[in-house]
């Protein structure tokens, strides 16, 4: 155990361990957004279809902020676009709290999702430059830990905060914001590589970063792709519970369902860098497609809490193959010189899946049916998996050359 321990956690950066404290407090503290649908329909008495406009406004403001906070980490730094983010992302989520009309909340949840969510790029490359190559698949599995021990713990509690007030949601939430702000202040120096020290021909001009971007069809297909898979993830946020509860299901009991999500990946993910480790990521990665579908297109059967439970323990075993192999794809994909951009544009499939997922599920759940929407699932992650397998011969090429880029390139001394 010991040896295992070693090898799993140590020698990390002291710089990681900061970051991924501060994710840990955080996502304990992670309230609102799982609970944002059962909210706006208990206490705000929202349609179904107003529920997935504002859902889907909140993903509006997230995609923005994945481009947002990506460029401003490359070209500001990593430090102050974290701290703008979080700061952000407290205030409107207190206002979000007392907002009663319509178009109030909707604009709310439009900055709150860009606040929030601005932080994620800041945060990704800021990780994958203190963290060595040799170490980012674990140094990523052990933050993937981190965020769902905090998603465990905060659904459940979460469920019962429901059930007393649902402010309280908003302002423990808030109150977590606030403190990852201060633990970055104080602790988290700044990890962008010095300006300086990139060779001549290794960067490239940051006004031409995004059109680069934009030009590398490797990773913008990585990008698509990412997005089916998000799309159906986000499924869990949006329509899962509004499903549940026509089933006749309390908050309390979607919030222990979901929380084995959590749970599953506090006990097990921890052993899966040794699983994969030396695997093919997009071969990983069509796997875990396959499973998620599975997990996902079985919730057209389920009607009863036993059963969704199984439905969540099986797409969670996709998600925990897909998850660190994902995440050291992304950055391998990525040129260090413009780290903050590219981890921008890949957490921006996240981010448009969180406008996209509740929009789409929540019509087709109004119109089609459950079993159509569930079925679509599936459908969309067996497409995923296939593009995953195809993809791979040009990807090997591209990491080949951006690990040529990485290699003439300084990183600052912050480990």
């Amino acid at each position: 155990m010991r040896a295992w321990l070693s090898e799993t956690a140590g020698g990390l950066p002291r710089t990681f361990w900061y970051l991924w404290t501060g994710n840990l407090i955080n996502r304990m503290g992670a309230f609102v957004v799982p609970f944002l649908a059962i909210y706006l329909a208990a206490a705000r008495g929202l349609a179904e279809s107003q529920i997935g406009l504002v859902l889907g406004l909140y993903g509006a403001g997230a995609a923005a902020g994945t481009m947002i906070g990506g460029a401003a980490a490359d070209r500001f730094g990593r430090r102050p676009t974290l701290l703008v983010a979080h700061l952000g992302a407290a205030v409107m989520m207190l206002n979000l709290a007392f907002a009663r009309d319509l178009l109030v909340i909707t604009i709310g949840a439009a900055a709150l999702g860009l606040f929030a969510e601005a932080a994620r790029p800041a945060f990704s490359a800021m990780l994958v430059d203190v963290v060595e190559p040799k170490d980012r698949l674990r140094a990523f599995t052990l933050n993937y830990w981190a965020i769902n021990l905090g998603f465990a713990s905060s659904a459940i509690l979460a469920g019962f905060a429901a059930q007393v007030d649902y402010m309280l949601l908003f302002l423990i939430d808030a109150a977590t914001i606030l403190v990852t702000a201060v633990l970055i202040f104080l602790r988290v120096p700044e990890s962008r590589p010095v300006a300086g020290a990139v060779r001549a021909g290794a960067a490239a001009p940051r006004t031409a970063g995004m059109v680069l971007l934009l030009r590398d069809h490797v990773f913008l297909v990585y990008v698509a792709l990412n997005l089916l898979i998000a799309v159906v993830f986000m499924q869990h946020l949006s329509t899962l519970p509004i499903a549940m509860t026509a089933d006749g299901l309390s908050p309390s009991t979607y919030g222990a369902v979901i929380a084995l999500n959590g749970v599953l990946i506090v006990v097990g993910q921890l052993f899966v860098p040794r699983l994969i480790k030396g695997r093919d990521h997009s071969r990983t990665m069509a796997v875990a497609a396959l499973v998620v579908g599975l997990g996902f297109g079985l919730t057209a059967v389920a009607h009863v809490a036993p059963v969704y439970a199984l439905t969540v323990v099986i797409w969670t075993l996709g998600e925990m193959l897909n998850a660190p192999s994902n995440s050291a794809l992304m950055a391998e994909l990525s040129p260090v010189e413009l780290r903050g951009r590219y981890q921008g544009a890949a957490a921006l499939s996240w981010a448009g899946a969180s406008a996209i997922a509740p929009i789409a599920g929540g019509y087709l759940q109004e119109h089609a049916g459950h079993v159509a929407l569930w079925l679509s699932t599936a459908v969309v992650c067996a497409l995923a998996a296939i593009g995953h397998l195809l993809a791979r011969p040009s990807r090997i090429r591209r990491i080949a050359v951006v690990a040529a880029a990485e290699a003439a390139v300084q990183e600052p001394a912050v480990r």
